[in-house]
């Protein structure tokens, strides 16, 4: 059976879909740490504005050599626009703490997602949340307090965005496998681009227009300042992520399309590995002890669930 990109699904492929996920969690993990390591030299609304634009461009242009522009038009349109929406907040999120923890602390606070997951399953999906998951909730509960240390005298609110991030990517997850999983990737890239690129105008023209106070500018200068002057460096580094970001999201949104997510969940816990390996290469910044444990501890969790679920839908 041929298999590609950019078609509609037809079928579980798993290990096609092993493979995506893997590149998809490597390739992001890469763009995220170059996030953090260029977050000095622009800010949030600026890198999405100019990397989504890259990202709208290149959709359209792969559209045109995969079928013409009317593959870019969702079958449903208010799920694939909510779930975009979802993943805009989820990297105001993400991002907002980049400037300030290490790359191992945004990948493990992210990687809560699961947890929410079940949360949000009873209430949502209507789906029984049984000892299996409730054991899995406190476990990568505990991972996550072992890494964000909040009985720690350095302990500072900041550390917990992330994990905020995680709430809103399992948001992301249970609209694109519930509601979203017909749809073509590239309509769901063009959607998440279009979304990307009308907030960052909007947060560029509010900060311009209402800028905050000095000193939340110099607190949070990622987050708080609309429009800093542009460098070749950082028009650089957008086309770059946009690559990358494209890449990434085309590899997960059809994997997850493509095989049953609880086949995928644990191989997409391969981003607290990766995410490392890249903060050991572009910062020195290996996690610690008590942030490996609890690493391990919301892999472990993630991947149960993930377990529990395949067995409930056998």
């Amino acid at each position: 059976m041929k298999f590609s990109l950019f078609d509609s699904p037809r079928g579980d492929r798993p290990l096609a879909a092993l493979t995506l996920v893997l590149t998809g969690v490597f390739v992001l993990a890469f763009q995220d740490s170059l996030v953090k390591l260029l977050s000095s030299q622009t800010s949030f609304w600026q890198f999405q504005t100019l990397r989504s634009i890259g990202n709208v461009t290149f959709v359209i242009l792969l559209a045109l050599t995969a079928g013409g522009l009317r593959i870019l038009s969702p079958r449903n349109w208010k799920p694939v626009y909510l779930r975009a929406v979802f993943l805009i907040i989820c990297m105001f999120f993400f991002f907002s703490g980049a400037p300030f923890l290490s790359i191992s602390q945004m990948a493990a606070g992210l990687y809560t997602y699961p947890i929410f997951v079940s949360l949000l399953a009873a209430p949502i999906l209507h789906e029984k949340v049984g000892r299996w998951r409730i054991g899995a909730l406190l476990l990568g509960a505990i991972g996550a307090a072992f890494i964000l240390s909040p009985w720690d005298d350095n302990f500072a609110l900041i550390q917990v965005l992330p994990v905020i991030a995680g709430f809103f990517y399992a948001a992301n997850i249970l609209t694109l496998r519930r509601a979203c999983r017909n749809e073509n990737p590239l309509a769901l890239a063009f959607a998440t681009g279009i979304i990307y690129v009308t907030t960052g105008l909007a947060g560029t023209t509010i900060l311009s227009l209402f800028p905050p106070a000095m000193e939340i500018q110099e607190s949070m200068p990622f987050v708080a300042i609309g429009w800093p002057e542009l460098s070749l460096l950082v028009a650089a580094f957008a086309l770059l992520a946009s690559v990358l970001n494209l890449t990434g999201n085309i590899c997960l949104s059809k994997a997850y399309q493509t095989a049953d997510s609880s086949w995928l969940a644990p191989l997409d816990f391969s981003y607290l590995l990766f995410a490392a390996i890249w903060g050991q290469i572009l910062f020195d910044q290996w996690p610690k002890g008590q942030a490996v444990i609890g690493m391990i501890l919301i892999a472990t969790a993630g991947a149960v669930t993930a377990w529990r679920e395949r067995v409930a839908g056998r």
